[in-house]
């Protein structure tokens, strides 16, 4: 049996779809099998034919990431588990969901009447290097790739130049908006454990032109009111200036670059260029503005979506879709490694999770999904709910070097769950399935880089395409393939 390197033998015989494009890739040279270069090449684009049809690939035309920062225990939401040792079992109820044999745990409630809409990853998995914290965890989630630097406690250095993209500015990058609006916005604050702060959230050596737009409003965390003060001057025009004054200087900025090729060889023009026409388009055109008006909504939406900062940030998700956005990321709005209301339960998981975390993904993501799919927007959208690990099955143990009371459960990337809807996902099913305990998957792992890779052919990018880094050497958006499996 033949099989390509870098290919597992199953892949092949199950699907018998032949090399990919990232095997062909690869071979390395035209003399592999005894093909000549054109045989090669014509085996390339029957791959891409292929992959171009295959189920899901450019069903989406946005996607809404709800990161759930900070590791939310799979048994205790998403996956509970019955006949298990005590110190197994969640304190949690278990509860059937709308979905027959998609149970939950009686902290999601609301989700559990949307189960119909969503599919479930109970196999997210991966082995880590080294220690597993949530800084490096965060950077592997959101480029694919693990950090070059890593201190003992798991910490990374700050955000560099030289770091691999956040995925939402490879997709802006590759798939700009249609219309004159922001392409990329995350919020309500950025990714962060302890003093590292954005590390994975910038587009890295894309340059800065592919930066997300940061919508990070000022005050307390899980102040109700966080996002009635947005800051977004910079997206009005001053009343001084008209549409037609603004187009006048955008004119005179282009004469005067045009006689100016030396000041073009020493700057990026490229990305000058891309800054400038963004905020002119932008500025003129109002949309990002009316977008961000949450006082246009019924006061039974906002309260629906629920009356705080994560709920909220769902809603203005939505709105900044609707309106073009291309990517929005909504991160949990508490620092990874803190208490009150982080996903961080090494104590008190029992009760930080009934009172203060787990109705605010219940209300807001439930909402996000059914808003959603009442306006149609699923059917464009794909939308993602996800941590950079679960906790562990046995409370009171360190798995990580951390201290964990004896209702607390530690960091554990072996297993733990993702939670998608939207964009072809298939409705109400359970993807992969988890051991007895929830320590491991039975069937069907999904690597976090299967996911973004999954991501990217939703969009209808290979995840096998090149792009260069700072030192212009070639880059894969990430070395994984798609889970076509968890289309319908």
């Amino acid at each position: 049996m033949l099989v390509i390197p870098g290919r597992k033998a199953k892949d092949v015989c199950d699907r018998d779809l032949g090399p990919t494009r990232r095997d062909l890739l690869r071979i390395g040279g035209s003399a592999f099998l005894g093909m000549t270069l054109g045989q090669a090449l014509q085996m390339q684009q029957a791959s891409a034919a292929i992959e171009s049809t295959g189920s899901g690939w450019g069903r989406a035309k946005s996607v809404i990431m709800v990161y759930l920062q900070g590791g939310p225990s799979h048994i205790d939401l998403w996956d509970p588990k019955e006949n298990v040792p005590d110190k197994v079992k969640s304190a949690f109820g278990t509860i059937h969901s709308k979905v027959p044999g998609i149970d939950l745990t009686e902290n999601l409630p609301k989700l559990a009447q949307v189960t119909d809409k969503l599919s479930l990853i109970r196999s997210m998995s991966y082995s880590p290097n080294g220690l597993f914290n949530h800084t490096a965890a965060i950077y592997q989630m959101h480029t694919g790739y693990t950090a070059d630097k890593v201190s003992p406690s798991g910490q990374l250095e700050p955000p560099s130049p030289k770091d691999y993209p956040n995925f939402g500015s490879n997709i802006i990058k590759l798939l700009p908006p249609d219309v004159p609006m922001l392409p990329f916005v995350m919020m309500p604050r950025p990714l962060q454990e302890s003093n590292v702060v954005n590390k994975s959230g910038t587009a890295g050596f894309l340059g800065r032109a592919y930066d997300p737009y940061y919508l990070f409003p000022p005050g307390d965390d899980m102040d109700m009111n966080k996002m009635e003060r947005l800051n977004i001057t910079d997206l009005k025009l001053r009343p001084e200036v008209s549409t037609n004054r603004l187009g006048r200087r955008a004119r005179l900025r282009d004469l005067i670059n045009a006689g100016m090729p030396a000041l073009d060889q020493a700057v990026d023009k490229y990305d000058m260029d891309k800054y400038y026409e963004t905020a002119m388009n932008l500025i003129a055109s109002g949309r990002a503005r009316d977008a961000f008006d949450l006082s246009k909504e019924s006061e039974k939406t906002r309260e629906m979506y629920g009356r705080n900062t994560f709920g909220q940030s769902l809603l203005l998700a939505r709105r900044l879709i609707d309106a073009g956005t291309r990517v929005v990321e909504v991160i949990w709005p508490k620092v990874a490694n803190s208490d009150n209301h982080s996903w961080d339960h090494h104590v008190g998981l029992t009760q930080r999770m009934k009172n203060q975390s787990a109705p605010m993904l219940d209300s807001g993501l439930s909402s996000l999904i059914a808003d959603m799919d009442d306006r149609g927007m699923l059917e464009e959208t794909l939308v993602i709910a996800v941590g950079e690990f679960g906790r562990s099955p046995q409370r009171g143990v360190s798995t990580s070097g951390n201290g964990n009371s004896a209702d607390g459960r530690d960091h554990w990337p072996y297993c733990y769950t993702a939670c998608l809807a939207g964009a072809g996902i298939k409705r109400g099913s359970v993807y992969g399935e988890s051991d007895q305990t929830a320590s491991s998957p039975l069937s069907d792992p999904v690597h976090p880089t299967e996911l973004l890779a999954t991501i990217y052919h939703a969009m209808g990018i290979d995840p096998a395409t090149i792009v260069y880094n700072h030192l212009n050497q070639p880059r894969e958006l990430v070395k994984a393939e798609a889970v076509t499996g968890l289309f319908g």
